[in-house]
Parts: structure tokens; sequence; C-alpha cells
């Protein structure tokens, strides 16, 4: 190895380990939407100290990938990325096909349908349907990106998955999801009982008097990318019902299914 070598080498890893902490950060940032983020809460649950992710919220800030609110001080995703994510509006073949798979659960069941995709440790939402139903519950919005297991899409995709990666998901989400205080014992069980059923169901919703249910989008290799979902008032999910529910989202995750694989074919 030679001098210049030697020194690419020592001044990689700090570099790399930058990029990583701010990509950590605008995960983070993510997550709160049109809310925003308090440096607080980026400080707590990333674990860097303060002075490293203000200095990395700082650059962030020039480059436009973050914008802070004058009045609240939070932090929310800038113009730059979004205009970057248009570069591949393509890169989701599940997008495509998202709205005719929602549009007929929406219309045959009545309540709003949503689509979430797995994304690493995380859950997002990338479509949304409403039904016809006098009383749509919005529990969630698009771009909504949670842990993977903090709602119903979540606990879904974790079904599919081996013990050993389910418990490398659950620890690496830990203090997340104790912020929802879910322990790491309780969304196990959650997890057990939706890979027994072959769907999450959540009788007591993120709002109050509702219900949620959701079932896995696997591809061909038995792999869990997304999830279907369906909020609904709580007597509109109840045993009655549910079945019917089911079945009618289970279709559809098939369609989505074949459509996502025969696009990356």
């Amino acid at each position: 190895m030679n001098a210049d070598d030697s020194e690419d080498a020592e001044t990689a890893q700090p570099a790399s380990q930058t990029v990583s902490r701010a990509m950590q950060i605008l995960r983070l940032v993510a997550c709160g939407q049109e809310h925003g983020v308090r440096l607080t809460d980026i400080v707590n649950i990333s674990g860097l100290n303060r002075p490293t992710a203000r200095r990395i919220l700082k650059t962030l800030l020039v480059e436009q990938a973050v914008e802070q609110d004058p009045l609240t001080r939070r932090y929310l995703i800038g113009n730059e990325l979004t205009l970057l994510g248009l570069a591949r509006r393509k890169r989701f073949p599940l997008l495509s096909a998202a709205p005719t798979c929602l549009g007929h659960l929406a219309q045959s069941i009545g309540d709003t349908a949503f689509l979430s995709i797995r994304h690493r440790l995380d859950s997002i939402c990338i479509a949304r349907q409403t039904g016809h139903h006098p009383i749509q519950v919005l529990s969630i919005d698009v771009g909504a990106r949670r842990p993977l297991g903090a709602g119903v899409s979540g606990v879904a995709i974790l079904s599919c998955l081996s013990q050993d990666d389910l418990r490398q998901i659950i620890v690496a989400n830990a203090k997340r999801l104790a912020q929802s205080s879910l322990t790491p014992e309780q969304l196990m069980d959650r997890v057990q009982l939706a890979k027994e059923r072959g769907y999450a169901y959540a009788q007591n919703g993120v709002m109050s008097g509702t219900s949620a249910v959701a079932v896995p989008v696997v591809n061909a290799a038995g792999q869990a990318q997304a999830a279907l979902t369906i909020t609904a008032m709580s007597n509109r999910l109840d045993t009655s019902r549910l079945s019917y529910v089911v079945e009618q989202m289970k279709e559809q995750a098939e369609q989505l299914s074949r459509h996502a694989d025969i696009n990356r074919n």
C-alpha cells in the first residue's frame, strides 16, 4: 500500500460515518412529516451527541435537505430530497398497481385502504384510497414512516420473516417502539398471532373507536415486501365481517405481488 492509499483508508471511515449519520437523521426527520421533529428527539433516538447532531443538521439545512420551522424550531424534510425522488418515480412497481388494487378494496369494502412498503427498519405508507362509507378512518397519511411493528402493516410484514431476522429488527427498533409503549415481548406475541392467522389485526386502532387489519404482500421468493391495510370504525371490522374483509385483501395482495414480480423481471 502506497502513501496515497493509506491516506484514503484513513479518511474513508470518518467520511462514511458522517454520511451514515446524516442518513440516520434524515430518516428520523421524515418520521415527523408535516409536524416536524425536535433536535432533542433526534438526539435521544439516534444516540448521537447534541453537537454532532446539530452540526449535521446545519449542513443539511444549507443543502436544503431539511428545513427548520422558524416558530417551532422543528426540523422537516426539505425540497431537495423531494425533487431528487422525482428522478426515480418508476422505482416501485407496486406503486403503479396501487390505484387499481386500493380502488377495488375501497369500493368492495367501503373503508379506507392503505399500501405500505418495508424499507429497512420501517414501514412507509405510499398510497391511500378512501371508500364510500360515510365515516372514513384516515389514521395515517401517505409518506408516514413508522418502525416495523408499530402498526398492523409492520406486524403483517414481520410475520413473514425468520425468527433471527425478526429478533434483529425488534432489537434495532426497541428505542423507537418504546415511544409507542410497545415492548419487544408484546411485539413478538403480536407477530406470532399474525403468523398463525395470516393477517394482523388491531381491535383498538390508532384512533379511538376504530380497528385495523393488514395482510402481507409477498413476492415470488416468499419475502414480504409490503402490506395492505384497512382501517374502519370498530363495528365494521368485527368478527361478523372480518373474514370477508381479509379475503378481499388477500386477493388484492396476490394481484400486487404478481404485478411487482412481472415488472421486476
